[in-house]
C-alpha cells in the first residue's frame, strides 16, 4: 500500500498539469462584506463563476490524509521588497525578479506576498489570528502559493517594521523605510502539507499548488487588530469544501 501510495504522489506531483490562472481580478466590485460578500462573488462579474462552481477552491481546512516524501522545498529568496501597497482588499508587497523558489524540477519565482486576518486555511479544525501568503508563477505560468500561520504571541519585528508604513487608505502605495526580506516571515522548518487549490480571491481561478508550512510564527494581538483596523474588518474567505482532493504530508 505504501509503495501504490508513493507512485501516486509522484504522479501527481511531477506528472499533472495545470491550467495557468490569472491573478486576482482588478478593477472589478468585490469585498469581505455587503452586497459582493465572498458568497456572492459569482455575481459581480460572470468571470467569477468558479467562485461558485469550483471543486477544488481554497481556503480549506487542511486535514491530512497520506503521509508521504514529499519534494524538498529550496528557496532563494536574495532580494528585497522597496514598497508596500494597500489594495482594498490586503497588505500587499511585490518583489523584483530574482527571488525564486525550487520544488523537484520546477522553479517559482516569487511576485508578491499579502496577508490576511484571520487565517483562510484552518489546520484541523484551527484558525489563526493571520496568514501570509507568497505568491509564485513558473515559466509556464502556473501558480504556487506558500502560506505561512502566525498564531498569537510575541511581537513579529518584521511585521512592526512593514505594520509602521502600510497606507492606511485604499489604493495607496508606500515607499517602506526599511527593505522587507520575505525569508524574515519563514519559520526555519520547511515541513509542509501540499494540496491542489485555487486563488482564494475573485476570479477564483482554479489549479493552484498550495504548499502549508507546519510551523507557524508569531504575531502580537495588537499587529494582528491593527491589520484588521486598516482592512476595516475581516479579509478571509470562508472555508470552501474539500471534496475528493488528497492533502499530502
Amino acid at each position: 500500500m505504501k509503495e501504490y501510495i508513493q507512485s501516486f504522489v509522484g504522479v501527481l506531483l511531477a506528472c499533472l498539469i495545470l491550467v495557468s490562472p490569472a491573478l486576482a481580478a482588478e478593477g472589478h466590485h468585490w469585498g469581505y462584506t455587503g452586497e459582493f460578500s465572498p458568497e456572492n462573488w459569482h455575481k459581480a462579474d460572470p468571470s467569477f463563476g468558479l467562485c461558485q462552481e469550483g471543486k477544488n477552491q481554497t481556503p480549506i481546512d487542511i486535514k491530512a490524509d497520506y503521509d508521504v516524501a514529499l519534494p524538498a522545498l529550496n528557496l532563494a529568496y536574495d532580494h528585497k521588497g522597496e514598497s508596500v501597497l494597500n489594495n482594498g482588499h490586503t497588505i500587499q508587497v511585490s518583489f523584483p525578479s530574482g527571488n525564486s523558489l525550487t520544488v523537484g524540477d520546477r522553479v517559482f519565482s516569487l511576485l508578491q506576498v499579502h496577508f490576511h486576518s484571520p487565517s483562510e486555511n484552518t489546520l484541523n479544525g484551527q484558525s489563526f489570528p493571520m496568514e501570509a501568503h507568497f505568491v509564485h508563477k513558473d515559466s509556464e505560468g502556473n501558480l504556487l502559493v506558500l502560506a505561512v500561520f502566525f498564531k498569537e504571541g510575541e511581537a513579529n519585528p518584521s511585521l512592526a517594521a512593514l505594520w509602521k508604513d502600510m497606507p492606511k487608505a485604499a489604493n495607496q502605495t508606500a515607499k517602506l523605510s526599511q527593505a522587507f526580506d520575505p525569508k524574515s516571515i519563514l519559520p526555519a522548518s520547511m515541513d509542509y502539507i501540499y494540496f491542489n487549490g485555487s486563488l482564494t480571491t475573485p476570479p477564483c481561478s482554479e489549479g493552484v499548488r498550495w504548499s502549508v508550512l507546519k510551523t507557524p510564527l508569531t504575531v502580537s494581538k495588537e499587529q494582528a487588530e491593527e491589520l484588521l483596523k486598516v482592512m476595516k474588518g475581516p479579509n478571509n474567505r470562508p472555508l470552501q469544501p474539500a471534496n475528493a482532493r488528497p492533502v499530502l504530508e
